[in-house]
Order: C-alpha cells, then sequence, then structure tokens
C-alpha cells in the first residue's frame, strides 16, 4: 500500500476511523475487532479515535480501549501502527457533544487516554475542537507541555480554521504535524485549511471522507462523477472519492470510518488506485460550484 507520512512516522496513505464502532448504531464487539484486523490486513497502519467516542456517560474511551484490545489480538506485530487520538470534547452520555479546552484538563484527558491505549507515550495526540470559553492558545499550550513531559510523541489539532492552525503552528514549531478537518465532496469548505496545511508540511486527516455515516450510501447518487469514474475503472464510488481526495496533497490521509471487515477492505484499495488526469478533471469539473 501506498505510505505518506506524519510528522516523522510513516503511515498508510489511507487510515481507518473508528468512531462507527463506538457511538449510535455500534456492532457488536466480535464484528468491531474484526474490522480492525481487516485494516491490519489490508495494510492499514494509521488509526484514528478519540476519547469522545463512545455512547453512555460511563464509557469514556470506549472506542481507544476496543483499538487497544484489536492490536493485542491480532497475533503479529503492530508496533509499526499509529494511533490517533483526540481529547477536549466530550459527549455527557445525552446524546450531546460539549467543549473542554481548558489545559488541566487536557492534560489528564490525554494521560487516561495514554492508559487505555498502552504503551509508553500516545503516537499522535490531536486537540479535538475548538472551546470558546478558552484562549486557544491556552489548549494548544497544554499539548506543548504533554510532549515535554514524555506523554505525547507527536501533536495535532482538529476542526481548525486557518487563522488557528497558524495559532497552533507558532506555538507547537515543528512539533505540530497534522490538522484533522471535515473534509469530502459533500463538504468542501475545508479545502483552503487541506491546501494551508500541505503548505506547512503538515498532514491533512479529512474526517468522514465519504460524507459521514448517514450519507456515504448516497455518495454515487449525489456526485454522479465519482459513479462514473468508477464504473470506468471497475472499482467502487467510495475508492474513487479517496483516491481523489490523495490526489490533492502528498500529505492528504483520509481516515474512512468502518464498522464493517468489507468497507474497510474496499476503502484501503484506494490508496493504490491512481486517477488519470481525465478522472481528476472529470471530478473537478463535476464539484465546480458545490
Amino acid at each position: 500500500m501506498e505510505s505518506r507520512t506524519i510528522g516523522n512516522r510513516t503511515v498508510s496513505a489511507i487510515g481507518l476511523g473508528g468512531m462507527p464502532m463506538s457511538i449510535e448504531g455500534r456492532p457488536e464487539r466480535e464484528r468491531s475487532i474484526d474490522t480492525i484486523h481487516a485494516a491490519l490486513d489490508a495494510g492499514v497502519t494509521f488509526i484514528d479515535t478519540a476519547d469522545a467516542y463512545h455512547l453512555e456517560a460511563g464509557e469514556v474511551g470506549h472506542n481507544e480501549e476496543l483499538i487497544a484490545e484489536a492490536l493485542g489480538s491480532y497475533g503479529h506485530d503492530t508496533s509499526h501502527v499509529l494511533v490517533a487520538t483526540k481529547g477536549g470534547h466530550l459527549r455527557p452520555g445525552d446524546g450531546s457533544w460539549t467543549l473542554n479546552g481548558d489545559p488541566e484538563y487536557l492534560k489528564e484527558a490525554a494521560k487516561a487516554s495514554l492508559a487505555r491505549l498502552g504503551g509508553d507515550a500516545i503516537g499522535l495526540y490531536q486537540f479535538h475542537r475548538p472551546d470558546p470559553a478558552v484562549p486557544y492558545a491556552d489548549s494548544i499550550g497544554a499539548l506543548k507541555d504533554l510532549l515535554d513531559e514524555g506523554v505525547l510523541e507527536l501533536a495535532g489539532i482538529s476542526n481548525a480554521s486557518i487563522a488557528q492552525i497558524d495559532e497552533a503552528h507558532e506555538i507547537l514549531g515543528g512539533s505540530l504535524v497534522s490538522v484533522q478537518n471535515q473534509f469530502s465532496p459533500r463538504f468542501l469548505s475545508s479545502r483552503s485549511e487541506l491546501e494551508h496545511s500541505a503548505a506547512l508540511g503538515l498532514a491533512f486527516l479529512p474526517w468522514s471522507p465519504l460524507g459521514g455515516i448517514s450519507n456515504a450510501g448516497e455518495l454515487a447518487s449525489s456526485h454522479a462523477a465519482f459513479a462514473e469514474v468508477a464504473e470506468s475503472r471497475g472499482v467502487s464510488p467510495y475508492q474513487v472519492t479517496l483516491a481523489w481526495e490523495l490526489s490533492l496533497a502528498p500529505s492528504v490521509i483520509p481516515i474512512p470510518g468502518a464498522s464493517r471487515p468489507a468497507s474497510i477492505t474496499d476503502s484501503a484499495k484506494a490508496a493504490d488506485l491512481q486517477l488519470t488526469p481525465e478522472d481528476i478533471a472529470t471530478i473537478e469539473a463535476s464539484l465546480v460550484g458545490s
């Protein structure tokens, strides 16, 4: 599988988003473990999670624990797998999402995540979402402290504007390695952040790269160009979508969510799907004005 880099780590060009395995509609634990194992079998070496990927208030870190269990039970060496988690976005257990960018909270949350994931340090830790009640610099400062303490190997940010990317870059310098924003054919407004991240040498990690859990199934009908290219290449529209995103910059690493082995196995093939200039032109023309 094609590889890309996040900081000083080499990872697969397609990652696995763990959220669908832990929130509403999540599958049985055994199927989730099988899905993670299928990702590893397909060559995926980058897995994304967060402490907020859970349902009930008492199960914070559900997805982190699931991933740790799957890696531990895989039966092969997984030391090369980079697990990224996030903190600062919470689920009280009533279906809502809340924010907490307080530096002390973030430090406690990161250490709790490390305990769930295991190991000496978190491979990549990202500030999940800006908290309007806390100065952004203060939240990013917590990541710097965690890096200095050795709790984190790498640091990143999520759901960030260009101004916030620049602010985090100024504070963390070369220690900032990634930006994780929503980006897909139906959500193109982060393209400027994608391009800005690429210019700074930061990995850009599109979340919901296929349009989100409830919209991925409508990809082909909503964006005919992807279906057209997929039919001509004999692959799924999902592979074409991910391959198009990979073509936008060498720093892009999509992280499609999955809760079935077949889904991530198909998505992983996008890393080796080379779209022609004509394919890309067809897709780009269809997105003008979207």
